[in-house]
């Protein structure tokens, strides 16, 4: 079994020229582009990039640029969209990241969303190069934002400002209906089909699954079949997943279902980034050639405008 620090050493050898020289992948005629829709990467703390107090990454050591770009060439990944962690809400690793590599990178930012003030921050927004919308985050107290007030002011100036946003939360999916109908405008991402393992483990998949479902109404919203192998009690290639992965993709469609890994998650050890593409490019019979090129980078391009 491949452990991190040995998939990390592995994969490193073969890509460090790639990633010294600056070089990105160029895609030739006919080719897919597989663009994975969220990777966290970041740095140890630092005056520059202070971590919130008491903050923990999903690895023990830093996933930096030079760690991600040789995976990325390993793997056969031609883009990735940078989600800052949630270590601080600093985005200006993921937006070094795009001016080192332009072609490979781009950022879906975070906001102290806690504070209307950061109102200011989105009409000069898309004028950092590289960033396409906001990542957003409700877990733990932060879901009572969505009913006390606090992320009332976000949903029309994200709308207002053209900016598209992915949302993460576990079990609440249902709560974004509202915000959906409200502002049409507004292109809205559920991020990892709004499940996790506890949502497995408690049998309620199919049920919390519905519920992002039910959001497919809704024109302006998308999906992210993200971290399944969080949400799978199964090794790769994740067959428990099958009816649900149908049941999304049947009810959102190819151009608004996107692919994505979330890499540096608990789940590192378990699949390589590679298992990640081919679970849907060879493991999902119900995927098209033509439905594959949007899910695994069309669709995501298209959304976020990323050309």
């Amino acid at each position: 079994m491949f452990t991190r620090r040995k998939f990390i050493g592995t994969t490193l050898g073969a890509g460090v020229a790639l990633a010294t020289a600056g070089c990105a992948t160029t895609q030739s005629t006919g080719k897919r582009m597989i663009v994975d829709s969220q990777v966290h990467l970041w740095k140890a703390s630092g005056p520059d990039y202070p971590w919130i107090t008491g903050a923990k990454p999903q690895l023990p050591e830093p996933f930096t640029i030079e760690r991600v770009v040789p995976l990325m060439d390993e793997a056969g990944v031609d883009r990735v969209v940078v989600v800052p962690p949630a270590l601080n809400d600093v985005n200006t690793y993921a937006l070094e990241a795009v001016k080192r590599y332009p072609n490979r990178f781009a950022v879906m930012g975070r906001i102290p969303l806690q504070d209307p003030k950061s109102a200011a921050l989105l009409p000069g927004w898309k004028k950092l190069p590289g960033m396409l919308g906001v990542r957003v985050t409700f877990l733990g107290k932060a879901v009572a934002w969505l009913s006390d007030g606090t992320a009332d002011w976000f949903w029309p100036a994200a709308e207002k400002n053209g900016l598209p946003v992915m949302f993460l939360t576990f079990g609440n999916v249902h709560l974004f209906g509202p915000i959906a109908q409200r502002h049409p405008g507004l292109p809205l991402i559920i991020d990892h089909m709004g499940v996790n393992t506890a949502i497995a483990k408690e049998g309620k998949l199919a049920e919390k699954i519905g519920d992002a479902v039910a959001l497919a109404k809704y024109p302006n919203v998308g999906i992210k079949m993200s971290n399944l192998v969080n949400a799978s009690l199964e090794p790769y290639p994740f067959r428990d997943l099958n009816d649900h992965l149908k049941r999304v993709f049947d009810a959102y469609g190819p151009q608004r279902c996107y692919w994505g890994t979330d890499l540096t998650n608990t789940s590192f050890t378990r699949v390589t980034w590679r298992q990640r593409i081919t679970h849907f490019t060879e493991e999902l019979k119900f995927l098209s050639e033509s439905d594959k090129d949007w899910v695994m980078g069309r669709s995501i391009r298209e959304k976020l405008k990323w050309a």
